[in-house]
């Protein structure tokens, strides 16, 4: 979930002045290339100001962004597309064939995100998240949602200047709520409505946004931090009075317009229903995975798996003497067991969250056994804040800021500690965390190698599918050694992400309902029903995305069994992750062929 909730870290674009912040990150050997990202970086951050605070980059320079939000208005979709397609023309000016080495991987890759984002962008309705939406409302999507956490954990105030700018964001945030109402009426027009369940999810999560003025998060948070800097009380009135003005009467209206929709809205999951919906699947799963894979394809390879995964699971199960029953009614017993449970408490929730940062501290030594370089930067665990937990993921990771002045962060959704049994997190943490996200995502930011366009674009498919992969890789560097029960929940979830590739396209492509979508994570693998449904809901909300983690780690593990085939004693593991992350973020389609490319120099080497 890194965008933006999950491993689309930031859109591209999302960069400052390369000569201020990175000398060597502009320094491929075309000059035009080098011109030309260049040129992308400034007009993508003028574009989307909140992906340059995401990175800590509105500052010097770019200071003026920091009082700026990004326009999703109508106007505002039209110059992005707009954008979009000029870059796209001038980037094919550029004659590839004379492009050598880096440069033609960078030269590659940003075509793509430009083709790709040219074939989303030609659906006009929906809204993103951290992967593209069918809904500008929902529980995922939308300003309303989003804008109040961003401003309260990302928008830092350390001076005047920093909360005049907050304040210029939050009477831009009444624009953003507004406009985001607008869409609403424009998709509905085209007979684009959310399915009852996500409105009612959507409601519960606005109804909580429009609070009285003193209790409002976005008033709130500037009063609180600008008294602890010495700021005075001024800033907290002024928000006070944007707040009831502005942003409340437009977070009204929104909720008016959205429950306005609930009365005729059908219960149908999947996007099928839609005129448009299943050309926009394909083009959503394409985006997402970064694969050529058909629905159909992608539901086989889903079945596939989850059947090898299965037998493992119950290979394990046995050696714990649970032998009775099937895979998913013993996976509920482990479920069950008081000593795997958390209290569902603030207190118990704050011990979960203790053992979270414990093992991320555990597995730290052992990563130079298997990795050339760790990234330089901070990272931790947090709960998901309690006021959007209902509808938020059930875990995912956000980057740290460029210049680590923000560390990476993961985050667990502990709504309800039993669905978070001790069995189950360590391996999500060693996939938001590290070796997964956090170390994938901090490695690209700190390759001093990359292009700053690449170091901004994130793919699902490559970046869900290390993170599986960096599961597995957990494993195999003995974390579970004494943690048998532990091993079993990292191959729960390697039968979840396979059973993601088949719910997903189920939903969409075949037409299963919530409900068929649900018992089949809670009827194979033993999920917690809560659990299940939100992550149901959330495909319904963002489809696709949910089939690249699996797609993803079949690539890399793929990759590496024909390097270590080809390459026999030459294979060295640290190598094959050097060359699997060296190359930043790539397409899962793009990846193939580069580790194609290393396998063949390391044979002649």
């Amino acid at each position: 979930m890194q965008l933006n909730r999950r491993a689309m870290l930031l859109s591209t674009g999302a960069a400052a002045s390369a000569a201020a912040l990175a000398p060597r990150a502009l320094a491929a050997g075309d000059p035009q290339l080098s011109a030309l990202f260049d040129a992308f970086f400034k007009e993508g951050l003028q574009l989307r100001p909140e992906s340059a605070t995401q990175l800590g980059l509105d500052k010097g320079v770019n200071a003026a962004l920091k009082a700026r939000l990004d326009d999703g208005s109508s106007a505002g979709r039209s110059t992005a597309k707009a954008q979009n397609a000029d870059q796209l023309r001038r980037l094919q000016a550029i004659d590839r064939t004379k492009l050598t080495g880096p440069d033609r991987l960078n030269y590659d890759v940003v075509l793509y995100t430009r083709q790709s984002t040219a074939r989303t962008q030609s659906f006009d309705f929906g809204g993103s998240a951290f992967s593209p939406s069918t809904y500008v409302l929902s529980q995922l999507t939308g300003a309303y949602q989003s804008t109040p956490d961003f401003l309260d954990t990302k928008h830092t105030i350390a001076t005047a200047e920093d909360a005049d700018a907050y304040l210029s964001r939050l009477s831009a945030f009444g624009d953003q709520l507004n406009a985001d109402t607008d869409r609403l009426h424009h998709d509905v027009a085209l007979g684009i409505v959310p399915p009852d369940f996500i409105l009612d999810l959507t409601l519960d999560q606005m109804s909580k946004t429009v609070q009285p003025v003193d209790k409002a998060l976005v008033v709130t948070s500037i009063a609180r931090r600008a008294m602890e800097k010495g700021l005075g009380d001024r800033y907290g009135r002024d928000a006070a009075k944007i707040y009831s003005e502005k942003v409340l009467p437009a977070l009204e209206r929104q909720l008016a317009a959205t429950k306005a929709l609930r009365a005729g809205a059908v219960h149908d999951a999947g996007v099928w229903r839609f005129k448009e919906g299943p050309a926009f699947y394909e083009a959503a799963l394409h985006s997402t995975t970064t694969t050529r894979y058909s629905p159909d394809e992608v539901h086989k390879i889903g079945l596939e798996q989850g059947k090898e995964i299965s037998a493992r699971i119950d290979g394990l199960l046995k050696a714990q003497g649970l032998t009775q029953g099937s895979i998913a009614d013993r996976i509920k017993h482990l479920y069950a067991d008081p000593k795997q449970l958390f209290p569902n408490t603030d207190a118990g929730k704050v011990e979960a969250i203790a053992y979270c940062n414990r093992r991320l501290d555990e597995i730290r030594p052992r990563l130079p056994s298997v990795f050339k370089r760790v990234p330089p930067y901070r990272f931790e665990v947090r709960r998901v804040p309690p006021q959007t937990e209902a509808g938020a993921a059930s875990a995912f990771s956000q980057g740290p800021a460029i210049d680590g002045s923000r560390p990476g962060i993961v985050y667990f959704n502990l709504h309800d500690s039993a669905e978070w049994p001790r069995f189950c997190l360590s391996t999500t943490i060693f996939h938001e965390g590290l070796p997964g996200h956090q170390l994938e995502g901090g490695l690209a930011l700190s390759n001093t190698d990359l292009p700053l366009i690449r170091k901004s674009t994130g793919f699902s498919g490559y970046g869900e599918g290390w993170a599986l992969y960096a599961e597995q890789l957990a494993d195999e560097i003995g974390m579970y050694d004494d943690d048998p029960l532990g091993r079993i929940g990292y191959l729960k979830f390697q039968l979840f992400r396979a059973n993601r590739c088949v719910v997903d396209t189920g939903i969409h492509h075949m037409r299963w309902s919530r409900e068929q979508a649900i018992a089949r994570f809670v009827e194979n693998e033993g999920e917690a029903p809560g659990f299940a449904a939100r992550e149901v809901e959330r495909y319904c909300a963002t489809p696709g995305q949910a089939c690249s983690y699996k797609l993803g780690h079949t690539t890399i593990v793929n990759l590496r069994t024909r390097a270590k085939m080809a390459l026999g004693g030459k294979f060295d593991i640290k190598d094959f992750h050097e060359a699997v992350l060296s190359c930043g973020r790539v397409p899962l389609d793009i990846l193939d062929r580069v580790g194609d490319d290393w396998i063949a120099a390391r044979k002649t080497a």
